[in-house]
């Protein structure tokens, strides 16, 4: 999955990078999230969609069984096939438990209606709890009951679902629906009739994000025609008809396919998967008015998710370089699964909670969504910041529990009256400035503040005046203004009691 964008592919919006990617870095937005995850629930298996209505999250995926926060595999499980519910407050399992089973045995799209009473589910089943389906239905929220209006027969398995006041969008491996053809996407009432709505595609759709101002249904997926023109892996198409409204040439390489989209209503963000050399993987921001290219990333590793909040675009991929883009990080050899980025740029923000690859393909992160204010994300991850954690975490505002951890001590040189001291800069996953407090006896003597990243852990210095001829103990700690690490070990010195003499041969000291 580690791979590179081909700068000819994407030549023409180069200049609108730079651009953009000039914007001070000063106004950068802030993160609304700690990195440190709160207590959530977690499945035995890969959960591929999440939504929310309200107060509870739903989560869909491929997993028997769910267990509580802190529960090792296999232990305090609780049957749940491919679909639970939960309080997105309390992070609590409910007893919304329908079955999702046969055909391929997975929920792989979740979403709710405007006004939150229904939840749309799709994927590749064949029944949910006894009644026979066809990979898509719809639930009341309310009751949590299968609502009988909306029983579509669907060939294939479904992959992403949008929702306006007027229709039901689904997308993905279909050829026909309700036993007429429509391939790849199709549009339904919310009471469940097909509507006139067709285009004609000619591989899966993967994503799907409506504009109801601008009557436009954005589509993504591993196509390459659309309607009979080429349109690779993206297009905008009339949403009451199904028509072509705009392609996007040349914005991805064949290599590379579109897994996600947003939208704010003015700007439309993607998220790319790209496979071989020279695919491309990053994040996208275009202009809905025009179609124009806003700015690109360009980081290695493909992305799976994106999402919009208070102004940053958060997403989930598994990023090992993104040496290309504005505030970003050098190929480091493993992979950075979570990011914030400002929209206005792409300039990746300091807020670095991970996950691991996890399960299946693997990749980490596959899905989020906001409950509220807190921020919940799914895949097939089985640990976050580095603690067993499968498949399901949250992040809030608060608390924010982690200390940084504690540099080590190293003596540069000491002289009569004279102590140098030197350490490396620590890091923190959500707060780029941290204080450093250094004793000496138990005494503070200095106290320094220092930006840093997992990347950039600049050296840090300082000169002590104490008497000649004495010992001292110093011990260093690092805050960021929240949270404390424990002081660091000691290091002992002892202070000469007069200038080293240079012998004829014998090195400076």
């Amino acid at each position: 999955m580690a791979t590179r964008a081909v700068a000819a592919t994407l030549c023409c919006s180069a200049a609108l990078f730079n651009a953009s990617s000039a914007v001070a870095a000063d106004v950068a937005p802030r993160t609304s999230f700690t990195a440190d995850p709160l207590a959530t629930w977690q499945t035995d298996g890969i959960v591929w969609s999440l939504a929310y209505a309200n107060g509870v999250v739903y989560a869909g995926g491929t997993f028997d069984a769910v267990r509580p926060p802190g529960a090792a595999p296999g232990k305090r499980e609780i049957p749940r096939h491919n679909f639970a519910a939960f309080d997105a407050v309390t992070g609590a399992l409910l007893p919304c438990a329908p079955s999702f089973t046969g055909g391929e045995g997975t929920v792989r799209a979740l979403k709710t209606s405007p006004d939150g009473k229904v939840l749309y589910v799709g994927g590749s089943f064949s029944h949910v709890g006894s009644t026979g389906v066809a990979s898509a239905v719809a639930l009341d929220t309310a009751h949590c009951s299968l609502r009988k209006e909306f029983r579509p027969a669907v060939s294939a398995t479904v992959r992403a679902i949008e929702t306006t006041g007027d229709a039901v969008y689904l997308g993905g491996d279909f050829n026909v629906v309700d036993g007429k053809a429509r391939n790849r996407v199709a549009a339904l009432a919310p009471t469940g009739g097909l509507l006139s709505f067709a285009a004609d595609i000619d591989r899966p759709v993967r994503a799907l994000s409506a504009v109801p101002s601008r009557h436009e249904l954005l589509v993504g997926g591993d196509f390459d025609q659309v309607n009979g023109e080429r349109a690779h892996a993206l297009v905008a198409l009339d949403s009451r008809t199904g028509a072509s409204v705009r392609r996007y040439p040349d914005w991805l390489p064949l290599n590379s396919t579109v897994r996600t989209i947003t939208n704010d209503g003015n700007r439309f963000y993607l998220g790319a998967d790209g496979h071989g050399p020279g695919s491309y993987d990053g994040r996208i921001a275009g202009r809905l008015d025009d179609g124009s290219m806003a700015w690109y990333d360009n980081c290695q590793g493909a992305t799976q998710a994106v999402l919009l909040y208070r102004g940053v675009l958060y997403s989930g991929s598994h990023a090992h370089n993104c040496s290309q883009a504005p505030g970003g990080f050098p190929e480091r050899h493993d992979r950075q699964h979570l990011l914030a980025q400002s929209p206005e740029n792409g300039r990746i923000l300091h807020w670095f909670p991970d996950t691991d690859d996890g399960l299946g393909e693997p990749v980490g992160p596959r899905a989020m969504t906001m409950a509220g204010d807190i921020l919940w994300v799914s895949g097939e991850f089985t640990k976050v910041n580095n603690k067993p954690q499968q498949s399901l975490t949250r992040f809030a505002a608060g608390p924010d529990t982690e200390a940084p951890k504690v540099p080590s001590l190293a003596l540069s040189a000491a002289s009569p009256g004279k102590v140098a001291i030197r350490w490396q800069a620590s890091w923190d996953r959500d707060d780029a400035s941290l204080t450093y407090l250094l004793y000496r006896d138990g005494k503070l003597v200095s106290r320094q503040s220092q930006s840093s990243t997992y990347w950039d852990r600049p050296w840090m210095s300082f000169t002590d005046s104490v008497p000649a001829g004495t010992r001292h103990q110093y011990r260093i700690e690092v805050t960021d203004g929240k949270n404390t690490s424990r002081k660091s070990p000691s290091l002992n010195v002892a202070v000469p009691a007069k200038a080293a003499v240079r012998g004829v041969g014998d090195p400076w000291t």
